[in-house]
């Protein structure tokens, strides 16, 4: 019976950097052929990354494309390459994959099933195939499925039908909490149906609010696992397919939670900054442990050299606070800067003491001064990022994002928000996990109150509940889309359930304000969350 080695090409494409991706593919041909292996695959639209969105509504783009695929085509020898690639045909559009060989393409098979839910929507760009495509490279015949065939059945059923000895499926399968579990759960569905043991290549890599975990896998016959590549990073592995089966090769064990959301974050720091060309991150530390987190991954991102960490206290900022921030930026080596703001704070009280006192309004400071801190703030950093390029991190996480606790042009200014998808519970399970690794979060910071020191002794469970109960009723309210009155079943009780909720309601327009920020749940505020602003819904109770 005939065998075939096949290498699986984990990589880091590029959305619209197409040459630079066929120079990658082409690379890790190379590599792989040097292994020793037959055939290559790489992952869905690997030529041009993925999502490209609206790229993909340019006839312009696809011909480009089209130009790359053959020049690459032409760059491969000696080896067989699977490459994902966006395709115009016949006046459609399809989400494709073809087998380069001898200098050409030699057979292109078209994705079946278009996903239109949570952060796909690919049923606005392409049109379904409907064909299997079976590929033979060295006696072996390979079923090519892209992604979503193989979440339900018919595609890989198609690949068998049509005689395949196994199934290659090409992913672009962002990461999210315990994806990992789910993927292995269905690929044993399409074992059960089929009797295929599966190769399974995905994406790796940040795009915008996207992170892929790579983590791409085999199983055999029976859905045992034979090779698993790691999260996070490129790789290439060999697998060999002999006497009908796949044998046994290298596992990378799996790893606890909070690292696996640890890595997907500081990969999608580095892969924003670096493919967008920003020289650094600018952070705004507070003393709080949102601020030092964001710092911490920022700066295993990207080095300490293209960090800075600028502090900016008030009148009402404690001491501990400024001990904690030095004392982080010490240990981290990054440049850090003090920058009070009470001159401005003074300023701009003196500019508007007339307005308010005729205006007749109350005379007592209220969250009007508080904004206006936070926005005093929110100018220094984006002052900074105006004069020297660098990028300023946003440090609001998902709790404050989702009921509003934050100020539009304050602290919610900037370019790209590290950690807007991490509720305040996995901040401190994320901050223990970084310490865990090296002690560079000062544990008062971990253990001390929250607080947004807007105001003397104020702490953020002064306006909200429990961390640990907020998360519940926004978990369940916005990720799983339950009703309040299902909500408050749970146990939780009914005035927490309807303070939650009407924050989180009144505050769509401003995370529609927000900057882009890492998706690493099963539903962030961001291409999966699409609410209206102007809304007289009411909920169920």
């Amino acid at each position: 019976m005939s065998s075939l080695r096949i290498a699986l090409a984990q990589i880091n494409s590029t959305v619209g950097d197409l040459e630079g991706n066929a120079r990658r593919i082409a690379d890790f041909a190379a590599r792989a052929r040097a292994a020793g292996a037959q055939l290559m695959v790489t992952p869905e639209l690997a030529l041009c990354g993925y999502p490209p969105e609206d790229l993909l509504l340019r006839p312009d783009f696809y011909r480009a494309c089209a130009r790359t695929l053959v020049d690459l085509a032409a760059r491969i020898e000696g080896i067989a390459v699977i490459v994902g690639h966006p395709e115009a045909h016949q006046g459609d559009y399809y989400n494709a994959a073809s087998l380069l060989q001898g200098g050409k393409a030699v057979a292109t098979y078209r994705k079946h099933r278009l996903p239109n839910y949570e952060v796909f929507d690919e049923q606005r760009y392409f049109s379904a195939g409907s064909e299997p495509c079976v590929v033979e490279v060295a006696g072996v015949r390979c079923g090519i499925n892209i992604c979503a065939d193989v979440w339900e059945p018919g595609a890989a059923d198609a690949a068998r039908g049509a005689g395949a000895d196994l199934l290659l499926a090409l992913n672009a399968s962002p990461y999210h909490l315990n994806k990992q579990a789910t993927r292995y759960e269905v690929l044993r569905e399409r074992i059960r149906d089929t009797a295929l043991p599966v190769l399974y290549i995905n994406l790796v890599g940040g795009q915008d609010e996207l992170v892929f975990d790579g983590a791409s896998f085999c199983l055999d016959r029976e859905g045992r696992l034979t090779h698993q590549l790691p999260q996070f990073a490129e790789a290439l592995e060999i697998v060999e397919f002999a006497e009908g089966k796949l044998q046994a090769g290298a596992v990378v064990q799996t790893r606890d939670l909070e690292a696996e959301v640890y890595d997907a974050l500081v990969l999608g720091v580095r892969d924003y900054l670096g493919k967008n060309g920003f020289p650094g991150a600018l952070i705004g530390l507070s003393g709080g442990i949102d601020s030092a987190l964001t710092l911490a991954i920022a700066v295993d991102a990207l080095g300490a050299d293209r960090v800075r960490a600028v502090m900016m206290p008030s009148p009402y900022t404690a001491q501990i606070s400024l001990d904690d921030a030095r004392e982080m930026a010490q240990r981290l080596g990054v440049r850090y800067d003090e920058f009070p703001i009470a001159p401005a704070m003074q300023t701009f009280a003196a500019m508007l003491a007339q307005e308010f006192a005729a205006g007749g309004v109350k005379s007592a400071a209220d969250t009007t001064e508080e904004n206006l801190q936070a926005r005093i703030r929110g100018m220094i950093l984006m002052a900074l990022s105006n004069k020297y390029g660098s990028i300023v991190l946003t440090t609001g996480n998902k709790s404050e994002m989702a009921v509003g606790y934050a100020t539009l042009y304050g602290d919610m200014a900037g370019g790209f928000a590290v950690i807007k998808d991490i509720y305040k519970t996995m901040v401190w399970r994320l901050s223990r996990y970084r310490n865990g690794l090296a002690p560079v979060i000062p544990e008062r910071i971990i253990t001390r109150a929250p607080s947004a020191e807007l105001k003397p002794d104020q702490t953020d469970q002064d306006t909200l509940p429990p961390y640990d109960v907020l998360d519940a009723i926004i978990e369940a309210y916005m990720e799983r889309d339950l009703s309040p009155r299902e909500i408050v079943a749970m146990g939780f009780a009914e005035a927490d359930v309807r303070r939650t909720v009407g924050m989180l309601k009144r505050s769509e327009y401003k995370r529609r304000q927000a900057p882009v920020g890492i998706r690493v749940s099963r539903r962030g505020f961001g291409k999966d969350w699409r609410y209206p602003i102007t809304s007289r819904y009411a909920d169920e109770w």
